[in-house]
């Protein structure tokens, strides 16, 4: 089902996917299908003051007890610790883009396990040097995925300019954003729960 509104003056299109054995998707394919529209989108691409949302991916490897955390080379949240992850480019899958930008930004290789959560973050520009006060300076839709430790040797990589690894009672002293917080403590969760289940 297509929808068209007038937000801000700016034109958005929703699209909400069917599946045939129920209402909605299962996630996976919702944010699949999301992407898929948002990729062929004619509209011009920038991260800054976006004429629509950008589709991030981030992972959270946990190997031994631990999860890797990079401080942050580049807006949004520059100089602060954060889940590796990046956007998604133009004809890669969502698995994909995790395992390229966990490469990219840890040199660290991955298996891509499960969705650990699908959410946005809308940061405002309240400054009076906005460029553009009816547009947030930044909309993303990022979807979070457990990862496995598969190979690599851990590097901060060029938009990186540190990298840690962390117990889940360690997460505090990186001073995380509170979503970050609670997609790693889900993940630390999940992965528990795998390995009880093995």
């Amino acid at each position: 089902m297509w929808r068209y509104e007038d937000r801000h003056r700016h034109p958005a299109a929703y699209y909400i996917p069917r599946h045939r054995n129920s209402s909605l998707l299962p996630m996976d394919a919702a944010v699949s299908a999301t992407a898929a529209l948002l990729r062929t989108c004619s509209m011009t691409f920038s991260r800054e003051y976006p004429d629509r949302p950008v589709i991030g991916v981030g992972g959270v490897i946990i190997d031994h007890g631990r999860t890797v955390l990079i401080r942050r080379g580049a807006e949004p949240l520059l100089g602060q610790w954060s889940i590796p992850g990046g956007t998604i480019e133009v004809g890669e899958t969502l698995e994909e883009a995790v395992r390229r930008e966990l490469r990219e930004e840890t040199g660290l290789e991955v298996r891509v396990l499960e969705l650990i959560e699908l959410f946005d973050r809308i940061d405002a520009d309240d400054s009076s040097a906005a460029k553009d006060k009816s547009k947030p300076r930044f909309h993303y839709v990022i979807a979070d995925y457990l990862c496995e430790l598969v190979g690599g040797e851990p590097r901060a990589g060029s938009d990186v300019t540190d990298l840690a690894f962390a117990r889940e009672d360690e997460l505090a002293n990186f001073h995380l954003t509170e979503k970050a917080t609670s997609v790693l403590k889900k993940a630390f969760a999940m992965s528990r729960a795998r390995a009880a289940s093995r």
